[in-house]
């Protein structure tokens, strides 16, 4: 009958590694209780070994009988063991009860086939425990949640022809804008044009500064400005791309890194409404710049 080997990480790496520091016990034929020779030995292992620690305990069988009860004869001898064992000396929790049955390199000998074998390091290698198995210990990973940025409630800007506007800001829209996730959009309310021009309306200029002052406190940020039109289903004189240009163009000028920027301009080709629009409600949604977070 062929008989092969089942590979298994912690049996391997003691066999090679720490082969000093395991026993085995043996039982008769068929049985899965020890003799009172065996029960003996392990009881004198004990008492050598108490403040050491187990780290595997696997069962054998030799190749009489089928797969089935053999793996079922080897789990039973490990169980057998580990009641024996588990109130006298530490065991590590995952100490991996492997029923290896007769899959393993048989003995000519099948008396040195039917045991337990017994995986364990020693007091003083306790602390480094999980170095010695190879494992690594799993970091787990936090998210850094970013400083909160407090931006002022009002800011004062100079209107191109001189004269100065106090702006209440919308410090709930900058603080969404700041935290948004990478390939989310944003509509960016109240940022109205010059009809059938890219030139911004003056009572929308402070949704400017409010984009400003966010890529100003969160260097990370880089965005996509998007265009959108109601209404006529052409884009003839490519309006959306000019309205997304301007907003970048104002970026621009007040210092926000060109390759943090970008725009693009749609057209009537992705409406919240169908064309045409039944009432000026409609009209107003589909006419819009949103804000593509590309990267945050």
């Amino acid at each position: 009958m062929l008989r092969h080997c089942l590979t298994f990480a912690l049996l391997f790496y003691f066999t090679a590694v720490f082969s000093q520091e395991q026993v085995s016990l043996y039982f008769d034929s068929n049985r899965f209780e020890l003799t009172k020779k065996e029960e003996n030995r392990l009881n004198q292992w004990l008492l050598a070994n108490s403040n050491n620690k187990i780290v595997a305990i696997h069962g054998f069988t030799d190749e009489d009988g089928t797969s089935g009860f053999n793996d079922t004869l080897a789990q039973k001898r490990v169980d057998f063991i580990f009641n024996k064992v588990k109130d006298q000396i530490q065991i590590r929790a995952d100490f991996k009860t492997l029923s290896l049955g007769e899959k393993f390199k048989q003995s000519a000998n099948k008396a040195e086939n039917r045991r337990v074998t017994i995986f364990y390091i020693l007091e003083k290698d306790i602390p480094r425990e999980e170095e010695i198995l190879g494992l690594k210990k799993e970091t787990p990973i936090v998210e850094e949640s970013k400083p909160e940025i407090e931006y002022p409630e009002k800011l004062v800007f100079e209107n191109p022809n001189g004269t100065k506007t106090e702006y209440k800001l919308d410090r709930a829209f900058m603080k969404l804008v700041g935290n948004t996730k990478s390939g989310e959009k944003l509509k960016i309310d109240n940022l109205n044009f010059v009809i059938n021009t890219f030139a911004i309306v003056p009572e929308s200029r402070g949704k400017l500064y409010e984009l400003l002052l966010v890529l100003q406190n969160n260097p990370q940020l880089k965005i996509e400005i998007q265009g959108h039109l109601c209404c006529m289903p052409v884009d003839r004189t490519d309006l959306s791309t000019q309205r997304a240009k301007a907003i970048y163009n104002f970026l621009i000028t007040n210092d926000v890194y060109r390759a943090r920027l970008s725009y693009k301009g749609f057209g009537s080709t992705q409406p919240i409404y169908p064309l045409p629009e039944k009432n000026e409600v409609e009209r107003a949604a589909n006419r819009r710049v949103e804000i593509l977070i590309v990267e945050n």
